[in-house]
């Protein structure tokens, strides 16, 4: 039997704590936020939990606040990544978190140091932390690893994500804009012949054919972690994989474009009028907040949906018994309007909310059991299968075909 503490109860980590409240083993859940509201709002619509104000940038009040729960569940911004694994340590229970570690020596050293260093310090205390477990590093990583097992040797692994919705009240991010502006000014990394290399954002734009979408669409590359862990992973699990990249597409890319090439994204400050102004600070003063809540979401619908299209594909190309393959894998997931009727959350949320809580759900299975951190890739096949297995009943699957 397990009590579970979910640290952030924002879009993503409120989903996780409705499916942990519905699994027969969960006996009690903490939701902690900064924001009492929030904790307050989803405990009381659980059968299981209780609220809790949480400052998460005090790691002794995390650890105070975790004390005595077999899990902690990570939703909060990764600059609070490294804190709630300390906790975790601290208090030995296992971890779990949507998106890697950011530290100042940069993302692909921070999670050389995932792999290394804390690896170590989790294996030693008998925990398992799976880490980048969302859709996006997450479901596409265990996709790419489904196609990799099917080829004798892999050479590329391509994500392309394209989110095209676009309605009548402006609503340029359906998450934290915080969060989606900082990545998106941020330099973007790659996996090309064997090494790591960043690049300046929105670079190497492409046209694209993708499923479901009658015209092509424009995509850049965007800093996510699938290059760099894949990267890091290509000898252990990925068949010597040689180049991943990740490319993004979409209304919320085409804004932040539009913005960085003004100079908008910069945190360096500008003059303006003899006032020093931050112009990401005031970009993110200016930016209306991603729906949070059912009514707000609804009222977005209400007023209109104008288009909505997109296709999450992950491509695997590589030799089998000497000839050429290519695996094309798409996600089939449920748009906006669905995802409200279905559960009452955004079309992002409800993706990257179920596939964290499949993840989740396999950790109180004691289906993945290994002591020490984890990215998804590294799955074994039984897990994977589980993983699909359950991701499916909840309205997710994945077509896949070879070629």
């Amino acid at each position: 039997m397990k009590k579970i503490i979910v640290v952030g109860v924002g879009a993503q980590g409120s989903t996780i704590a409705k499916r942990l409240d519905e699994h027969p083993d969960v006996t009690e859940i903490i939701c902690a936020d900064y924001d009492r509201k929030a904790a307050e709002a989803l405990s009381n619509t659980l059968g299981k939990a209780r609220a809790l104000q949480l400052d998460a940038s005090d790691v002794d009040k995390v650890i105070a606040a975790a004390e005595g729960c077999d899990l902690i569940v990570n939703g909060l911004p990764l600059a609070f990544n490294l804190i709630v694994m300390e906790a975790a340590l601290a208090v030995k229970a296992s971890y779990f978190d949507m998106a890697g570690p950011m530290e100042s020596i940069g993302f692909v050293e921070s999670y050389k140091l995932m792999f290394s260093e804390w690896h170590q310090n989790f294996k030693e205390k008998g925990l398992t932390a799976l880490i980048g477990c969302g859709s996006s590093p997450g479901l596409a990583n265990v996709m790419a690893r489904e196609s990799v097992d099917k080829l004798d040797t892999c050479d590329t692994i391509s994500i392309y994500v394209y989110e095209g919705l676009w309605t009548e009240r402006f609503t340029p991010f359906w998450w934290s804009p915080d969060v989606a502006l900082v990545d998106m000014g941020y330099e973007t990394f790659r996996f090309e012949n064997g090494v790591h290399v960043t690049d300046k954002p929105f670079s190497r734009p492409v046209m694209i054919e993708l499923k479901g979408i009658d015209h092509k669409v424009r995509m850049v590359d965007h800093e996510h972690d699938e290059p760099i862990t894949m990267g890091l992973l290509a000898e252990e699990v990925l068949k010597g994989v040689k180049n991943v990249d990740f490319k993004y597409g979409g209304a919320g890319v085409e804004l932040s474009e539009l913005l960085y090439n003004m100079g908008l994204l910069s945190h360096e400050p500008v003059t303006v009028k003899g006032t020093r102004i931050v112009p990401l600070d005031l970009v993110l003063k200016l930016c209306p907040p991603a729906p949070k809540y059912p009514e707000e979401i609804k009222a977005i619908i209400d007023e209109g949906v104008i288009k909505e299209e997109g296709a999450f594909l992950v491509r695997v190309e590589g030799l089998k018994e000497g000839l050429p393959m290519r695996i094309d894998s798409y996600v089939n997931a449920p748009g906006l309007v669905e995802s409200f009727q279905k559960a009452g959350l955004s079309h992002e949320a409800f993706l990257t909310g179920q596939c964290a809580a499949v993840f989740v759900k396999m950790m109180v299975d004691d289906i993945f059991t290994e002591n020490g951190v984890f990215a998804p890739e590294q799955l074994p096949a039984d897990a994977r299968r589980y993983y699909f297995e359950e991701l499916a009943k909840l309205g997710v699957t994945v077509d896949v075909t070879i070629s």
